[in-house]
Formats: C-alpha cells, sequence, structure tokens
C-alpha cells in the first residue's frame, strides 16, 4: 500500500466512521502528509506500512533540528500516532510503530528560534536612519526571508538577486549552486540601501560586487554579524541567545507550521541530504515562490 492510498483510506475512517470535524480532519491528514514528505526526502520506504519505530523517531529528530517547537511536534506525533493506529485496527499493519514512540516535552522552548512578534520587535530596533541601519534591515529581511547561512549572507553577490524574478542565487556548502525566493519585503529593503547608501561607499578592489559592505568597502565578516544581531537584541529587550541562525531556524519553522511543504523547505534551505538536481525533479522555481508567498509571514502578498 502507498502513502496516497493509505491516506485516502485514513481521511475516509476520520470522516465516515470518527465522525470528526472537517478541520480536524485536515489537522490529521496534514500531519500524515509531512511524514510522506519527510519519507521522499530522505529516501525512506515508500509505503507507510514498512515505517519502523526508528524511522518515526528520525522524523521527529529532523522537525527538532529545523527549529519546530515541541508544542507542535507533540500535535503532528498526535496525528501520525492516531494514523498508525488506524492502520493496525484495519489490520493492515500487525505491529504499531508510532506506539512507543515518546511525545516530545512540552514547555521547553528551543533556544535559537524566534517568533514572528520577537522577529518584528527585532528588526524594528534597527536605526534606519543611519546607513549601518538601512543596510542591517536589508541583511536581517534577507536571512529571514530566505533562510540564507551566515556564509552565504556574507557572500551574497549583486548579480546573483533577481529582482524581478525575485530569487537569489546562493553559493552554499560543498559548492552546490541552489536559487531561493525572497520576499517583497526584503528585496525593497536590499534595494533601498543598494540605490541609497551602498552608492557613497568607496568600495575596495575585489568586492565590488558584494552586495553588503562594512565602512571601508569590503565584505563583513561572520563575528560582525553576530555581533550586530547581538546587540539588536539586547536593544528589542529579548533575552534568548540570538544568533544568525537564528533567523535560519525561524524561517523553516514558520514556514512548516504555517503547512509548507517539508521538500520545498528543504530545497530552499540547501541540506546536504539532497542535491540540488534531486531537489528540482520534484519542485520548479515558481514552486518554491508560491511557497513563500502562501506561508511566510512577513510575505508582502499576505497583507
Amino acid at each position: 500500500m502507498n502513502w496516497d492510498i493509505a491516506i485516502r483510506r485514513f481521511k475516509n475512517f476520520l470522516k465516515l466512521e470518527r465522525s470528526l470535524a472537517e478541520n480536524s480532519v485536515i489537522a490529521y491528514v496534514q500531519d500524515v502528509v509531512k511524514l510522506k514528505q519527510f519519507s521522499e526526502i530522505s529516501n525512506l520506504p515508500a509505503s507507510p506500512i514498512e515505517f519502523k519505530t526508528s524511522d518515526l523517531s528520525n522524523f521527529f529528530i529532523y522537525l527538532n533540528e529545523v527549529g519546530l517547537s515541541a508544542y507542535s511536534q507533540a500535535r503532528i506525533l498526535s496525528g501520525i500516532k492516531a494514523f498508525y493506529k488506524f492502520l493496525h485496527y484495519e489490520e493492515i499493519i500487525s505491529d504499531d510503530p508510532a506506539a512507543i514512540v515518546e511525545t516530545p516535552r512540552l514547555g521547553r522552548k528551543l533556544p535559537d528560534t524566534l517568533n514572528i512578534h520577537e522577529i518584528d520587535l527585532l528588526l524594528d530596533a534597527i536605526d534606519l536612519s543611519t546607513p549601518e541601519g538601512a543596510r542591517n534591515r536589508a541583511m536581517l529581511e534577507t536571512l529571514y526571508s530566505s533562510g540564507l547561512r551566515v556564509s552565504e549572507l556574507i557572500n551574497l553577490r549583486i548579480s546573483n538577486i533577481f529582482f524581478g524574478e525575485r530569487f537569489l542565487k546562493i553559493l552554499g556548502k560543498g559548492d552546490k549552486e541552489r536559487l531561493v525566493p525572497i520576499g517583497r519585503s526584503a528585496l525593497k529593503y536590499i534595494e533601498v540601501y543598494l540605490n541609497e547608501v551602498r552608492v557613497h561607499v568607496p568600495v575596495k578592489k575585489g568586492f565590488e560586487n558584494y552586495a553588503f559592505l562594512n565602512r571601508r568597502g569590503q565584505a563583513l565578516t561572520r563575528v560582525m554579524i553576530f555581533t550586530i544581531i547581538k546587540n539588536l537584541g539586547k536593544e528589542a529587550g529579548l533575552t534568548q541567545n540570538i544568533s544568525p541562525h537564528t533567523f535560519r531556524h525561524s524561517f523553516a519553522t514558520h514556514l512548516i507550521e504555517g503547512g509548507a511543504d517539508l521538500r520545498a523547505v528543504q530545497a530552499m534551505l540547501g541540506h546536504e541530504s539532497i542535491t540540488t538536481t534531486e531537489i528540482y525533479t520534484h519542485l520548479d522555481r515558481e514552486y518554491l515562490k508560491q511557497i513563500i508567498i502562501d506561508y511566510h509571514p512577513r510575505s508582502q502578498e499576505k497583507r
């Protein structure tokens, strides 16, 4: 039995035999769809009846590594348990692999993920009246809008920003290129920085194509980005241990919690477990851009 058949039968069971409300049915099904997507991006069994407890545990390890809160993990686990109880009840499987999967501990806030309100507080703490403020707002909007690594941010080239298409071309780990969608809000701040601030910076030779520069016209360092973010966190009154990776985790968390396709999030993050070629056999650029439009909290199209 493949995933689609199992999910369809599970959905009918919830509707007809459990008589659940439509919203509850949708929530349960979405939880199982996330597991299906994880199986596809991790080369796990093509059928849910072949899943082992260790496979399910790895799914929740992945959700935790991405930064999904314990509350969201617990809710998803509830849906997964209901799915495998159904398969066991229907005698499709003889043993329930989800029975001994432990519920994530609630009340434990991940230290490197910010909620949407905290992201806004951090961004609003930036003084846009200064050249550095305009640059910093553009950088942090880019981090949060596209989930970049700090090394990818400081090495971003102007020629790799496609304003019309709303994509960035990123050179990630292992020199692997990927295309990442970027929201209109981030692009707006990048344009302001490039056209009103960066044009007045005396650029050092060799750094003409770097998007973000320091006062001396050179590329920023990782340490500078960490320092900028930590100082802004203090000004915003945030007590978490904030780093550039906080924005990357928050980007992934908010997309997944909003209902985005796990495969699309993996593609945008550029995780090493999947090559660009494999990603784009399943997902095209327009689909990835639509994920940002539909699920990113700061998508201008949603306002």
